[in-house]
């Protein structure tokens, strides 16, 4: 086959999965059965059009897809999201793996009539969640953002720790001297190098990010796809868990204030897209059809212990005195969707040339199929059914399209908040958002309020700003205030003024007072307070020390409350514009109280 035809298949292969994609909605099964499906379609035992059986070359592949995947997992979500799951999601990915893993093995040791170590084997194999299908999902419901935060955290997570086991009792297999003693050293140090290297990439990438000023915003993609790259082969090279490192990788991205964000998420949303697709695609070929029949039982019975045995005992356990409801806890231990990760899993005993890995690989695919079958379909309804579930996407998208906005030259920022956090309760008017950004939108219980400098901030609201690129260092700053404080009380006060009477002047700006949007000080009286920042052109309204008011930007004016708010009144009748007018009205309304 030529390289004409290879890139044609490729491209036919690429449309019948987003076709199969449309179709699962529509049908309501998970995404990956179909691409699944079509893989087995065109595969040896089906239509005949592509022999593959080249598992090395499957186990890389999907190691490649795998680390995407979870790195835009990661980066879609962030530290500030997955922060305050942070323990369930991290007891469900430990101790509920590998409280599945034991179950599910001692079951298969039974059911399959194996040695106990070759059914842990399988167990572990099959005690990862799948973090292409969970992030499918989550994106399609309505579940509440901490019960789908939680699973994507525990997502985002497992997958390293079922890695290890898998590597561990194979391991175990091959070498009897091997114990468990072993296999949790393998474990902390695997984690502890991945965790290391992957936060170290990520806080090293948004340095650089921050820094770098690349030539055009395709390259900010380029340079996202290179820190992917950098975290799973550093750690994989020191000995440590490359998808843990990837993972946090995107985490720490996802989490800090970077150029061209917005494009960057589009480009590995997609990316995650490709490889999950060709993830799913590639096993499909892999499988024979016609020998998955001599398993269907078995499988069938191994996939219901799973779902309704393995899971469930695992996240009750896990999340015990976590603070969900038996509700919560039941819907988390229906969510526990395997994927593609366990087939990935399931080639690692093949390549071992572990005892039965042939007959290990049609057990852990068969099973997989059915779990996920069962699961997929069910659990929106199941969510509903529970109460659960909210009037909001679990996973929100941005309320608009942001590529006119970066072509200018900035950016829009959503900042979710949190309770605890240091604006709780302030006023939109005391946030000290700088003059090159604006809130554009309050998004409170599923609606979008416009703010005004009198709206208060409360917990659970998400805040959508615009900033432009030049102050992006000093907005992060004001991003850790927003978060942890501290907040500089303002003295809201009106001072004696000095003299009986107070004179009233205007004269145009000198750039040597400064930058007329952050006065300092006017006629040598310092500033107390900005209570105003103009947005059509640089300026503010500003308290003086000696209990005067100032009105600044292209001319100055400074005098009493009332003096300004007739000046105001004179120039908001000869405003030529709508935001010109606009300021005026706000000087007369502020200087008024």
């Amino acid at each position: 086959m030529h390289s004409g035809e290879l890139i044609l298949v490729a491209g036919a292969l690429l449309a019948g999965g987003v076709a199969a994609s449309l179709l699962a909605r529509r049908v309501r099964l998970p995404g990956l059965v179909l691409f699944l499906g079509l893989g087995m379609l065109v595969g040896s035992d089906g239509l005949g059009w592509i022999n593959f059986n080249d598992y090395e070359l499957a186990q890389t592949i999907g190691i490649i897809a795998l680390a995407l995947i979870l790195y835009e997992g990661g980066l879609s979500a962030g530290f500030g999201e997955i922060r305050p799951v942070l323990r369930p999601a991290l007891s469900l990915a430990t101790v509920g793996t590998l409280i599945t893993a034991l179950i599910t093995g001692y079951a298969a040791s039974e059911i399959f009539d194996l040695p106990l170590l070759e059914g842990l084997l399988i167990g572990a194999v099959l005690s990862s969640t799948d973090g292409a299908a969970v992030f499918a999902l989550l994106r399609g419901s309505t579940l509440r953002r901490r019960l789908a935060r939680t699973l994507e955290g525990e997502a985002g997570f497992n997958d390293p720790v079922a890695v290890l086991l898998v590597l561990g009792f194979i391991e175990w297999l091959e070498n009897p001297d091997y114990g468990v003693l072993d296999l949790l050293w393998k474990f902390v140090q695997e984690m502890t190098i991945g965790g290391v290297v992957g936060l170290a990439v990520g806080v090293g990438a948004v340095a650089v990010f921050r820094r770098a000023r690349l030539e055009t915003a395709g390259l900010y993609p380029v340079a996202s796809v290179a820190a992917a790259a950098l975290s799973y082969g550093a750690a994989s090279v020191l000995h440590g868990s490359g998808f843990l490192a990837v993972y946090l990788a995107g985490l720490v991205l996802g989490t800090g204030q970077i150029p061209a964000r917005a494009t960057i998420s589009a480009f590995h949303e997609g990316l995650a897209w490709v490889a999950q697709i060709t993830m799913f695609l590639t096993l499909g070929i892999l499988v024979f059809p016609s020998t998955l029949l001599d398993y269907w039982w078995q499988g069938t019975l191994l996939a219901l212990i799973i779902c309704f045995v393995a899971r469930p005992v695992a996240t009750f356990t896990s999340t015990a005195f976590q603070g969900f409801s038996v509700r919560e806890q039941t819907l988390l231990g229906w969510a526990g969707l395997r994927g593609a990760v366990p087939v990935v899993l399931a080639i690692f005993p093949v390549i071992a040339n572990v005892p039965h890995d042939d007959e290990l690989f049609n057990i852990v695919f068969f099973a997989v199929v059915i779990s996920t079958i069962l699961q997929g379909v069910s659990f929106v309804p199941l969510a509903t059914k529970l109460g659960v579930t909210t009037d909001e996407p679990a996973l929100p998208k941005p309320l608009m399209e942001t590529g006119t906005v970066r072509a200018l030259g900035a950016e829009v920022v959503e900042y979710p908040v949190a309770e605890g956090d240091a604006i709780v309760g302030r006023r939109v008017r005391e946030l000290g958002l700088p003059r090159d950004s604006l809130l554009n939108v309050i998004v409170r219980d599923g609606q979008a309020l416009p703010p005004r400098g009198s709206s208060r901030i409360e917990a659970g609201d998400r805040l959508h700003v615009l900033v432009v690129k030049d102050v992006a260092n000093e907005f992060q700053a004001l991003l850790e205030r927003w978060r942890h404080g501290p907040f500089d009380e303002i003295p809201r006060r009106r001072p004696a003024i000095y003299g009986r009477q107070v004179i009233f002047s205007t004269r145009p700006w000198d750039d040597d007072l400064g930058d007329p949007a952050r006065p300092a000080a006017v006629a040598g009286v310092p500033v107390i307070e900005r209570m105003r920042t103009r947005r059509d052109t640089r300026g503010a309204l500003v308290a003086l020390d000696d209990g005067r008011y100032a009105v600044t930007g292209p001319s100055l004016a400074v005098g009493s409350a009332s003096d300004l708010q007739r000046y105001a009144r004179r120039r908001l009748e000869k405003a030529r514009s709508e935001a010109e007018r606009g300021w005026w009205q706000e000087v007369i309304g502020a200087v008024a109280r």
